[in-house]
């Protein structure tokens, strides 16, 4: 079985959904350029709790073209506010992961470090505002609720 499901490289940026575990050292060298003065690399993981209450573990679905769509989206949005940004990398996992594990992992390359830090930033902001992506909380209890990871956005902030 191939683990990864939809993978869109071009030449200067990488987006991904996956059901394999994702790399950092992988994402970093994907974002990286002789002309970056700065990688910022964002690692979304699964915690043991949502407000107070035990989680046990989350599992992620994806409408996988039309979330690479808005990866592409994001990209173009932060070329276009940020004029010397040289790479983007996106991946999202899918699937059943456990706590602690990376479920998103967001770089951003550009020659200065306020920019890496503010395209990151709106990058991950955007993609859980727009992103048809949904995850399913496992709680230690027993029950288990699907919310979209937009809904995910306030108590993150």
């Amino acid at each position: 079985m191939n683990n990864q499901l939809l993978t869109i490289d071009n030449e200067l940026d990488s987006f991904a959904i996956t059901f394999a575990p994702l790399s950092l050292a992988e994402i970093y060298s994907l974002a990286d350029d002789p002309a970056n003065g700065a990688i910022v690399l964002m690692s979304g993981t699964v915690r043991n709790q949502t407000e107070g209450k035990p989680v046990k573990s989350l599992e992620y679905q994806a409408y996988e073209p039309m979330a690479i769509a808005v990866f592409r989206s994001i990209a173009q949005q932060i070329r276009h506010k940020w004029k010397d940004v040289n790479r983007v990398v996106i991946h999202h996992r899918i699937g059943h992961l456990s706590i602690g594990e990376i479920s998103v992992l967001v770089a951003v390359g550009c020659p200065h470090r306020g920019e890496a830090f503010a395209a990151c930033q709106y990058a991950i902001d955007t993609l859980k505002h727009n992103a048809p992506i949904w995850k399913k909380e496992h709680w230690e209890d027993g029950s288990s609720t699907w919310v979209s990871i937009g809904a995910c956005e306030q108590e993150d902030q």
